[in-house]
């Protein structure tokens, strides 16, 4: 009897704990599910004027905010909704229904998914007579190169170098762009098309100068040995101005001038590349490796919470091709919007008329193909079109 007993609590114990269990998994009245780091949530929106695009964000928006409201329930207020994924989505009568799958983190990030195309042009120097030639000539294509470096290893940037081209026929008078052939912000946007960019970097050596500690007078031995020794012994500046363009609008979009000052040794041996340890090793060098990290950050910080964009590059029977793929994080499944670039003239710069949802059925290494959805106008998607994914918190 004693045993029958035991067993009866330990049964009841381990049903107990399965519909615990079960409780939780199956979450809260409003469709919340918890699970380790992550949260399934439904959240919906009435179609009304704006259209199934308005419907669909204002429901991903209802979805996050479940989940917030589910994080502050569990008194979790240290955690934050840092990506979402719609993981499925319907209509039923007036409602558009989604439901989202939220990862949570102790950091803010945002919501964007995709990888984001930058392509960087060369950094000139506003007074060449400030580098002389027996020290490196890598800082024109080197400091862009390594901003690029760092913004890949992000995971969130691809880069593209084209850092034998510069954007700025007067240095000093960047960021302003003028060339015979037309305005600088027609350069931006064809550079930006070749690469299949959406951001453009730039920038400019802004000052290099050499400032020594001890005025050189007189002549003769002693004078040249001071002058010999001003490049070893003296105070440096630093100033680097970097740019980031828009590549469909041309618009400027990032502007800031690092500056840096060195004392003692200054000089930047011929040979040393940017980014490598030699030229680490050195003070000049150092503070410019400094500089790159610190702008790397501050652009990243800045635009990897944009919205992914890409272009058409074919269109026909209800199949479009876009200028993105799986190196671009794209995936079977995804859905994006279309549209025109026509209202921005010739140029594309500026968004035109949304086309239609476009939803991904194959994906290449750099292209991705997909379906537009029963709404949009056949033959409206032209190549060059603009291809953007939804803004999400």
């Amino acid at each position: 009897m004693p045993y029958k007993n035991l067993l009866t609590v330990l049964l009841i114990a381990l049903l107990a704990a399965c519909s615990s269990g079960n409780s939780k998994r199956g979450g809260d009245e409003n469709g919340v599910a918890v699970s380790g780091q992550q949260v399934s949530v439904q959240g919906s929106a009435p179609i009304v004027g704006g259209g199934i695009e308005a419907a669909r964000r204002a429901a991903i928006d209802d979805a996050v905010h479940q989940a917030s409201l589910q994080l502050k329930r569990n008194n979790n207020s240290a955690m934050l909704v840092s990506d979402i994924k719609v993981v499925d989505e319907w209509q039923d009568a007036d409602l558009y229904h989604v439901q989202v799958l939220a990862v949570l983190s102790d950091k803010q990030r945002c919501g964007s998914p995709y990888r984001k195309k930058i392509v960087a042009t060369g950094f000139p120097v506003m007074n060449a007579d400030q580098i002389s030639g027996t020290e490196s000539q890598d800082l024109y294509s080197g400091i862009p190169r390594e901003i690029n470096n760092q913004l890949m290893e992000t995971g969130d940037f691809i880069g593209r170098n084209l850092t034998n081209t510069s954007l700025y026929s007067r240095p000093d008078m960047a960021p302003e762009i003028r060339f015979a052939e037309g305005s600088g912000e027609s350069v931006i946007l064809n550079i930006a098309k070749q690469q299949n960019a959406q951001f453009v970097l730039s920038g400019v050596i802004r000052d290099f100068r050499v400032e020594s500690t001890e005025y050189v007078r007189g002549s003769g031995a002693l004078a040249d040995l001071k002058s010999m020794v001003r490049d070893f012994v003296a105070r440096r500046s630093v100033g680097i101005d970097v740019f980031v363009y828009d590549g469909f609008s041309g618009a400027l979009l990032f502007q800031h001038r690092y500056t840096d000052s060195i004392l003692g040794d200054v000089s930047l041996p011929s040979g040393y590349t940017v980014g490598s340890e030699r030229f680490n090793s050195t003070s000049a060098g150092h503070a410019i490796s400094e500089i790159i990290q610190q702008a790397s950050e501050d652009i990243h910080k800045l635009f990897g919470c944009y919205p992914f964009t890409t272009r058409v590059i074919q269109a026909g029977d209800n199949r479009i091709v876009i200028a993105a793929g799986a190196q671009d994080k794209i995936r079977v499944g995804d859905k994006l919007m279309i549209y025109s670039a026509s209202a921005g003239g010739t140029a594309g710069a500026g968004l035109g008329e949304s086309q239609g949802i476009l939803t991904i059925t194959d994906v290449s290494a750099a292209t991705a193909a997909g379906t537009l959805d029963s709404s949009a106008v056949a033959g409206a998607v032209r190549p060059g079109d603009w291809v953007k994914s939804f803004a999400t918190p």
